[in-house]
Parts: structure tokens; C-alpha cells; sequence
């Protein structure tokens, strides 16, 4: 098909996610193709992978390993369900993530998305309490500013007024306690007063781990998570980590509770599960909550929730090719020296005039758009900086996406210290040519 009747077929028939597309018909964007870390359009125009395809590319795009394994794996059957039939894959993966997991966690529990597995683990565990015969345990606590994902259990423990308040009216109610700042004792003193006054009717505190990412990359202060584990502990609610984002070495860990030593009750995991391949997620939990939902059918403990792909086939497959490589590569350990080079890139940009704070974890950053670098004035809503700034990215042969007047960068764990340096050259060059624009 030309590439005329694409862009024609596009913008008549497509939605597109997160994306205004007023905008999309401004500047259209068509990929065909990919090879490592770069993407090509239909013109044949390459692009660095800046945002790893929404924070889940791994290894690259075509990993010969991950295609193989896919390929092999379709000469035996694409999809069965998994409601009352286990697969090969399933089991297989379901082991491997157990065995990398904190040592509490020793269920899996598959979905399709990130927001999946968050709506389980809400559901999870608000039966838990339920099943247990503790009724009254039904509310949930979330930190301010924090994403979970879009499905309405799921924003419903979020908390980014952007996105979230057209929908009020069809979200539940939960507590939110204010992101952490400086040492973060005082939104400790909030959480522990909530729990002091409200901990009979507390089901579970839902945070992302130890960085926020939807919400602008705010980085918890250290000690933060693993005293919200105790306080958990303590108070007798379970402490639900969504690892969404930051699992899979993104963090410069395997998972980033590994930084404070953290075990959830229960642990949700999507993105990078498949190197960025197919739809692949997971909620994980202890053997004691299965153990509140394990009874006979009459007892309806029964756990009532499940997706059309759950524990696809391929999509398993993948997962098992994409942590063979982790293993074999020793990739994580090799993201936590590239987080080391990217503060260098990161430091040049700090000297541009309109960059403001950068916050940065793992291979997980968050660049600050601002007006004026000494009062951190941000720019005016309308004039969106740092939308403009990714779109001179573009230009530039680079993609990402902002969050507001936030640039992300958040390469594939698999990028070369070359195309590193590339990235920021891009980056640098864009921001000067928006500072040029806006005087």
C-alpha cells in the first residue's frame, strides 16, 4: 500500500492511545520496521528508540533469540486458555519469575498489560480480606501523583489529576498520601497517621517501586519503600509493589525493590517481561493469600477473574528467550554501568538554560522543562515545551514522548554506549533549538 493511502486510512480510521489526534494529523507518524534500537518509517527514515517503544524494548527490535523462540514455539500451538488448562510456557515462566522474584512471592497469576495485572492485584487482594472474614478491610492507599495504569480499578488507586478527574464519577474511592520529599518523614507521619486511624479498613497500599514514572520520574528518598513495608507489616495491610515500569533490570535491578530489600505481598510486573515482544504480564503473590482463595468450589472463594490470552503461548515463549538472554549477557548488570555513563550525557543537558531538575534511576529519566532555570518557572501550559522539544527530537532521528514538561529518556538496556551519546546529542541539540524558539 503507498504511503499516501496510509496516512489517508490513519487519520479515518485510527484512535490512537494517549494522543490527542488534532496532533497526530499535525505531525503523522507511520513505522514499518525495526533493527536493534532503531526504528523506520515508511519513507524509510530511522529513528533511536529514546523511550524503548513505551518503556518495554529490551534487547532491541528483531533479537534473533526472541524470533526463534517464537517461531519454534508456533510450530506447536499459537494459544490455548489457561481457565482450567495450564500450557508448557506458562509453567515454565512461571517458575523462572518465581525464581528471580523477592523470596516471599511464589504464585504467578498472568494477564495481558500492566493495568491487567494492577486490577488483579486491587481484586486480589480485596477477596483476600473478604475470604479471611475480615469484611470491613476493604479500602486501598496510594501515593499522590502515582500511575497504576488505565482500566477503572486501576485509576482508580492513581492519582494524576490529568488523567484521571473526567472520570470521577466511575472510580472507587482510595486514600492518597503525598509523594515523598527531602527524606520523606513527613509523608511517612501522614501514612502512619492514616493507618493508625484507618487500618481496620485497610485492604492494601498500592505504590509503583521507588520511582514514579507517568507521574514525571520522582525518585522515593532512600529508606522510603522498606519503611512502608514495615509500617505494612505492622499495621496488617498488604503492601502491593507495581514493578510495571521499573522490573527487568530497568532499574539497574532486576526488580527495583531489590534496592531496599523490599518483599511485597503481592508484585506486579508487565513491560519488559518480553523484551518488548507481546503482551505478556503477571501478578505475583505469597502462598499465604493463595491459600485464602484454596477451598472447595462450595465455599465460593473461588478466584472469579481471567483474560481471553492469559498465559499465551508465544507470548511465554518470549519471556523464557528474553530472561535466557538477561542470564546469559548478565544484561542487568550491564544496565547498571550504562546508568553510570548516562549521568555524564544527563550533566550536559543540565547546563541548558531551560533545563530544570533531571531525576534519573536505572535507565529511567525524567528531564524538567522550564521557562526560567533559576525560579523553575514552567513554561505556559498552551506553548508545551517539551511536547515541541520530543517533536525537534524526531527530526533529529530520535523518538519519545513527554510527560507535560517532562522529556523521558529511557533507552533499551541493549543500547550501545555510542547510541547513548547519540541520544544526548539529540536531546542536547533539540532543547537548544526549542530555548532558540521560545525567546
Amino acid at each position: 500500500m503507498d504511503t499516501k493511502r496510509l496516512y489517508e486510512i490513519s487519520q479515518k480510521h485510527m484512535w490512537l492511545p494517549f494522543t490527542q489526534m488534532k496532533d497526530y494529523e499535525e505531525a503523522p507518524l507511520i513505522i514499518e520496521s525495526g533493527e536493534g534500537i532503531r526504528l523506520k518509517d515508511i519513507h524509510g527514515n530511522e529513528y533511536l528508540d529514546g523511550y524503548s517503544s513505551l518503556w518495554l524494548n529490551v534487547h532491541g527490535h528483531r533479537r534473533q533469540e526472541i524470533d526463534e523462540a517464537i517461531k519454534a514455539q508456533l510450530e506447536k500451538i499459537a494459544h490455548s486458555t489457561l481457565l482450567g488448562a495450564a500450557n508448557v510456557p506458562s509453567i515454565e515462566l512461571a517458575e523462572k519469575l518465581i525464581e528471580l522474584s523477592p523470596e516471599r512471592l511464589m504464585r504467578v497469576f498472568y494477564s495481558d498489560s500492566g493495568a491487567e495485572s494492577v486490577e488483579i492485584a486491587i481484586k486480589m487482594a480485596y477477596q483476600y480480606w473478604q475470604n479471611k472474614g475480615e469484611t470491613e478491610k476493604k479500602k486501598f492507599v496510594t501515593l499522590s501523583n502515582g500511575y497504576h495504569g488505565d482500566t477503572v480499578g486501576a485509576i482508580s488507586v492513581g492519582s494524576i489529576d490529568i488523567y484521571h478527574r473526567v472520570y470521577s464519577a466511575l472510580m472507587f474511592d482510595s486514600y492518597a498520601v503525598p509523594f515523598p520529599s527531602g527524606d520523606g518523614k513527613s509523608s511517612l507521619t501522614a501514612m502512619r497517621t492514616l493507618f493508625e486511624e484507618k487500618h481496620e479498613q485497610l485492604a492494601g497500599l498500592i505504590v509503583e517501586s521507588m520511582i514514579q514514572g507517568a507521574g514525571g520520574m520522582h525518585i522515593m528518598p532512600p529508606g522510603y519503600l522498606k519503611e512502608l513495608e514495615r509500617l505494612c507489616q505492622e499495621f496488617h495491610i498488604l503492601l502491593i509493589v507495581d514493578e510495571v515500569a521499573t522490573g527487568f533490570g530497568r532499574t539497574g535491578k532486576m526488580f527495583a525493590v531489590e534496592h531496599e530489600g523490599v518483599s511485597p505481598d503481592i508484585m506486579t510486573v508487565a513491560k519488559g517481561i518480553t523484551g518488548g515482544y507481546l503482551p505478556i504480564a503477571a501478578t505475583l503473590t505469597t502462598e499465604e493469600i493463595y491459600e485464602a482463595f484454596y477451598a472447595d468450589f462450595t465455599e465460593m472463594k473461588t478466584f472469579f477473574h481471567g483474560h481471553s490470552y492469559t498465559g499465551n503461548q508465544l507470548g511465554c515463549a518470549a519471556a523464557l528467550a528474553n530472561l535466557a538472554i538477561f542470564e546469559k549477557e548478565g544484561l542487568v548488570e550491564q544496565a547498571a554501568r550504562k546508568a553510570e555513563y548516562i549521568q555524564t550525557i544527563l550533566a550536559e543537558l543540565k547546563e541548558l538554560p531551560h533545563v530544570g531538575e533531571i531525576r534519573q534511576l536505572g535507565l529511567m529519566c525524567g528531564i524538567d522543562i522550564v521557562k526560567d532555570k533559576e525560579t523553575n518557572e514552567p513554561f505556559p501550559f498552551e506553548e508545551r515545551a517539551a511536547y515541541r522539544a520530543t517533536l525537534r527530537m524526531r527530526e533529529l532521528g530520535m523518538l519519545t514522548r513527554p510527560l507535560g514538561d517532562v522529556i523521558v529518556f529511557m533507552p533499551p538496556l541493549a543500547a550501545t554506549y555510542e547510541e547513548l551519546t547519540k541520544m544526548g546529542q539529540i536531546m542536547k541539540q533539540a532543547i537548544k533549538d526549542i530555548q532558540l524558539v521560545t525567546k
